[in-house]
């Protein structure tokens, strides 16, 4: 390839620089510096670039994966930074995305930094040569926005100083994107600081017209109504372009089992070109088909959020190597990853949107011809989508509880604290936390949090309308799997591209659709891999934070009331004996003895158990929802196993009800819990229960049951769900 213009030797912003001719000479100059020596700037490049460094305005560009959206913003850079202007800001929701666009920004002569969760030791040094104007870009995750030193010492400066604002992956903005995220809308903040003339660009590649009109509406709050036709804020230019990608052969492709999928996509994977993608919903089910992939020869890759920051980055230059054939991901691989010969993507389980599906494939065949698109859809889909969706904003019950706990105390909580008054777990309490932030009701501040004291509504009307909005993707989805039509059209209608026609290359098009049909003994082998009855749980190493003065408990939880390592015949999340277990123990089904060939199952997690010493009793907890069923599987193992039953955990006075945290769930227990009133000093104690989620049930109780004199507790459940 021909060596690229180096930057250095590019003409100064001059007299004449502003001459409409010239700067876009000069624009098609920097875009060669980034891309080569024949790349040319499309007009809606050009034309977004003019708005930001010549009109100055606020622009939204909605374009496919792969236009060329980061050029604009680094072309924009190079000639704002050429005239004088400050750093550009770059707000950027993934680490991979960063690594990525660092890397361009070098190879267009632009100097780019990055601040991060993962690079707190560079923060100061980063800071300084900002200061300095040794930067030319600098990104910033959306969590560092809403962190109070970076919102109160360093937003501020940046607000006053900075040439351009970027917003990249802006469908995150919006609670209409399938992506929405309660960091990005601290953005409100920075935009509303801004001094005038200083340009603000958005980007995305999947927006529909109402998150379309959202953003630009946010961008510029004080603009003029909608101008019909022109998709956004009058004050907002938008851009927004066909979203075909014709590399992409879109098919689906439907094998009645878990097994079979496995072992197709096994088969299938050493026919697929060059390396790519298999997404999965969960982190079991990535686990567990990168465990059984590797099994059939495949080099392959799990990764997740949960995967350490040092192994993605490994795995994310492995894949772009070509040294894997695929990463098993979950959406944490997606954004702005930028692979231009990634050759396939598979999905083993439906994504909840159309849009979604769309942005996730889109990682494909950006520099190649040709790149497959499989979806392996599979009945446990919904229930995953169903979990996700219980996720939602809280109701307005909850809410007003925590911003009167909030008012009450007076001063600064901090989450693990206000966890223990608020039943709302972890995840969704900072989540809600972040939304009253920008909404005004509290403040986050060093150490926790405040309440404002300014009135607050519930968008009741609002949350309804967007929960509407995401059973109606859901369906869209499940529609999609089935339709005979266009599949890519059918995508590109649900991001309101009303461009698209039938591509000509999906299984419907073409009408050459590949069968699920599979070999036997390779369904075998993967049902085999599958059921494999067994995984660990870890026991709980430290008590939740804020019980110490209701309960005198606080951090590391003493070898001597800790429980072994247990076991749980499997995941509720994984894809082999996850369908089965949720069947089991939903609240539709009549509670029943255990069935034989999951009693089986038992009988086999605990032959392969490597414990320390053999248990001499059975203990069960209570349970008000499967009562035989943990009684009968506690009998038949006593029988088999010839163990006497030592009896039942109780409740003092009735089940304490569901909690949503670690702290309520804890106090709740704690206050209830009664051990078995029996000898339990013999050896270690086999205690059953039907499920574990938080694991704080079977902590408590093992706790109980080291006080009474239990030796050792080694936990034995059906499922779990970590």
């Amino acid at each position: 390839m021909p060596t690229p213009p180096d930057p250095t030797d590019l003409p100064p912003a001059g007299p004449g620089a502003e001459d409409e001719h010239d700067l876009r000479a000069e624009a098609e100059l920097r875009l060669r510096a980034l891309a080569g020596e024949h790349a040319v700037l499309r007009d809606d490049q050009w034309t977004a670039i003019r708005a930001l460094v010549v009109d100055r305005r606020r622009a939204l560009v909605v374009q496919r994966t792969g236009w060329g959206k980061s050029a604009v913003y680094f072309v924009a850079t190079a000639l704002l930074r050429a005239r004088g202007a400050g750093p550009t800001v770059i707000v950027s929701p993934l680490l991979a995305l960063m690594r990525n666009q660092i890397a361009a920004a070098e190879r267009a002569g632009v100097r780019a930094a990055t601040i991060n969760s993962a690079n707190v030791d560079e923060w100061d040094q980063v800071h300084d040569e900002v200061e300095k104007g040794a930067v030319d870009v600098l990104m910033v995750s959306p969590e560092r926005l809403n962190n109070p030193d970076f919102r109160d010492l360093v937003l501020p400066k940046l607000a006053a100083s900075a040439g351009l604002i970027v917003v990249d992956e802006a469908h995150c903005i919006s609670d209409w994107g399938h992506d929405f995220r309660p960091d990005f809308r601290r953005l409100r903040t920075l935009l509303a600081e801004l001094p005038p003339g200083v340009p603000v660009l958005a980007t995305t590649a999947t927006a529909n017209a109402r998150v379309t009109h959202d953003i630009a509406e946010q961008l510029d709050p004080g603009a003029l109504p909608p101008v019909p036709g022109q998709g956004g804020a009058a004050g907002t230019l938008v851009l927004r372009g066909p979203l075909e990608r014709d590399s992409l052969h879109l098919s689906v492709v439907r094998p009645a089992t878990a097994e079979q999928r496995l072992a197709w996509l096994a088969r299938t994977l050493r026919e697929l070109p060059g390396s790519g993608i298999v997404y999965t919903l969960t982190v079991a089910a990535g686990q567990e088909i990168a465990a059984y992939l590797r099994e059939q020869g495949h080099e392959v890759v799990a990764y997740s959020g949960q995967t350490d920051p040092a192994e993605r980055l490994e795995a994310e230059r492995a894949l772009l190597a070509n040294e894997v054939k695929a990463l098993v991901a979950t959406s944490a691989l997606g954004m702005g990853f930028d692979k231009p010969d990634l050759g396939f993507v598979v999905h083993v389980g439906a994504p909840q949107s159309p849009v979604a599906y769309y942005q996730q494939v889109g990682r494909a065949g950006r520099g190649v011809e040709r790149a497959e698109v499989i979806l392996l859809p599979g009945p446990e889909d919904r229930d995953i989508w169903a979990y996700f969706t219980s996720l939602a904003f809280p109701p307005e019950s909850v809410v007003r509880a925590t911003l009167a706990v909030l008012a009450e105390h007076g001063g600064t909580m901090s989450t693990a604290v206000l966890e223990t008054r608020v039943d709302l777990n972890r995840t969704r309490l900072e989540t809600m936390l972040k939304v009253l932030d920008v909404d005004g009701a509290v403040r986050r501040v060093r150490g926790g949090w405040q309440a404002t004291g300014r009135s607050w509504s519930y968008d009741a009307e609002r949350y309804g309308r967007v929960a509407a909005a995401r059973a109606a993707e859901q369906r869209a989805m499940l529609d999609y799997i089935t339709t005979g039509e266009c599949r890519e059209r059918y995508l590109r209608r649900h991001l309101d591209d009303d461009t698209a026609g039938p591509c000509g290359r999906c299984d419907n098009c073409t009408g050459t659709h590949r069968s699920p049909d599979v070999d036997p003994t390779a369904v075998t082998t993967a049902r085999d891999r599958l059921h494999r009855p067994g995984v660990e749980i870890d026991p709980r190493k430290q008590w939740p934070t804020g019980l110490k003065d209701d309960l005198g408990l606080s951090g590391r939880i003493p070898p001597e009331l800790s429980a072994l390592p247990g076991r749980a015949l499997g995941r509720l999340t994984d894809i082999g004996w996850g369908p089965t277990l949720r069947r089991l123990l939903s609240d539709s089904t009549p509670d029943a003895p255990v069935p034989d060939h999951i009693f089986d199952a038992m009988v086999q997690v605990l032959a392969s158990w490597r414990w320390p010493e053999r248990p001499t009793g059975i203990v069960t907890m209570p349970s008000t929802t499967h009562p035989t069923l943990i009684t009968d599987l506690a009998t038949r193992l006593a029988t088999i196993g010839r163990l006497p039953l030592l009896g039942s955990l109780a409740y003092r006075q009735g089940p304490p009800g569901r909690q949503h945290n670690s702290a309520q769930r804890v106090k709740a227990l704690h206050n209830t819990l009664t051990p078995p009133p029996t000898d339990l000093t013999q050896g270690p104690i086999l205690l059953i229960d039907d499920h574990t989620d938080t694991g704080w049930t079977l902590t408590v109780a093992t706790t109980l049951l080291r006080h009474s004199g239990a030796p050792s507790v080694l936990p034995l459940t059906l499922a779990t769900t970590t």
